[in-house]
């Protein structure tokens, strides 16, 4: 006897690989694997997710109201443009239940982000992959545009090679677009390049163009990962067709309530981006001299090429303590990521992998 069969595009979903926690037997590791910020929350944001426990047999908000207005004050914002997810991976996958008709495709560049693929494989579409290096190729991907695409997505800063996009580039690759294509721009690292005066986080462009969605995420700058908090900001078109198709109560009120205070504490999220800004610039400076090859960084990570046996590296890495991220179901198997942490953290990373290079070299 047989159960009822998936639609076909399922089986071509490769399960989502979350960054590892653990380390070897049972030592304690230091996770930096998941490009979560390693000063962890905001103290009034902690403060505000234990006030609303209070109130847990209250459904939530189902317009994140509050949310709502403080991210309108915050980015100068119509708040009636907004829609929200539980994380912006929700936000992508709203968007393809609600633009991919059953064969249309997406668009993404080299080395996209998992999430977008699974999002476009469970809206019964399809995925067509640019060329294109560390830096998305904007007349590659704009090559890849068809009849059936339905979407574009670009990560900016993007996941997993830290890279940039300049302002230009990414309005070109919107002019190039047909209007029927809706761009997807996704901010997660947006905060870490904000001082690149070539970069634009896209949410002015969506601003103006009826076929742009910037989304941005609490899970990082912020440090609310385990809440679960994205938006999305784009024509009313665009974000009335989302939310018709959006389950109420997708933000939970510990999540608002958090998101909200984490919003108002400047003083938490300069430390945040200052440690990142300081911290990748002291690994750079470590990798290069220790003759290792890196992507240059924009976001709260760098990826490192170690060679052909970057699993092997990997591994010795975990057993040193050290959780990184092998990179090779993002077709990068001799490149591995490492996410910034703690000042502390960071410079005993920096120990173990000088002893790795040392008696191993590049494992090679």
């Amino acid at each position: 006897m047989r159960g009822p069969s998936p639609k076909k595009s399922i089986a071509l979903v490769a399960p989502y690989v979350p960054g590892k926690s653990g380390g070897a037997g049972s030592r304690p590791a230091v996770k930096l694997s998941s490009n979560e910020n390693a000063l962890g929350a905001s103290p009034r944001a902690i403060e505000a997710f234990r006030a609303s426990s209070l109130a847990l047999h209250r459904y939530p908000d189902s317009q994140a109201s509050s949310l709502r207005e403080a991210l309108s004050r915050r980015h100068s914002l119509d708040p009636a443009r907004l829609v929200f997810g539980a994380g912006s991976d929700e936000v992508f996958g709203l968007a393809c239940q609600a633009f991919l008709d059953e064969g249309a495709n997406i668009v993404q560049p080299a080395y996209a982000f998992a999430a977008w693929a699974i999002a476009a494989h469970a809206a019964g579409g399809a995925v067509k992959t640019a060329r294109g290096g560390f830096v998305a190729d904007v007349d590659a991907l704009l090559a890849e545009v068809d009849q059936e695409t339905r979407i574009v997505f670009l990560a900016n800063p993007a996941n997993p090679t830290g890279t940039v996009l300049p302002a230009g580039e990414v309005e070109r690759l919107w002019r190039g677009l047909p209007e029927r294509v809706l761009l997807i721009l996704d901010g997660a690292y947006a905060e870490f390049a904000a001082d690149d005066p070539a970069y634009a986080d896209g949410l002015a462009l969506a601003a103006q163009a009826p076929n742009v969605l910037a989304t941005r995420t609490f899970s990082k700058l912020y440090g609310l990962a385990a809440l679960r908090v994205g938006w999305g900001y784009g024509a009313a078109g665009v974000v009335d067709a989302m939310n018709r198709i959006r389950f109420p109560f997708n933000v939970s009120t510990p999540a608002a309530a958090a998101a909200c205070a984490a919003l108002e504490d400047g003083e938490f999220c300069a430390r945040s981006l200052r440690r990142v800004v300081e911290g990748r610039a002291r690994l750079a400076l470590f990798l290069k001299e220790r003759g290792l090859d890196f992507i240059p960084p924009a976001a709260n990570f760098i990826t490192i090429r170690i060679g052909p046996g970057a699993a092997d590296f990997e591994r010795a890495l975990a057993e040193e303590g050290y959780v990184v991220r092998g990179l090779a179901n993002y077709g990068l198997p001799e490149h591995l990521r490492v996410s910034i942490g703690t000042e502390e953290e960071m410079a005993g990373f920096e120990r173990a992998l000088g002893r790795l290079l040392d008696a191993h070299g590049r494992f090679a």
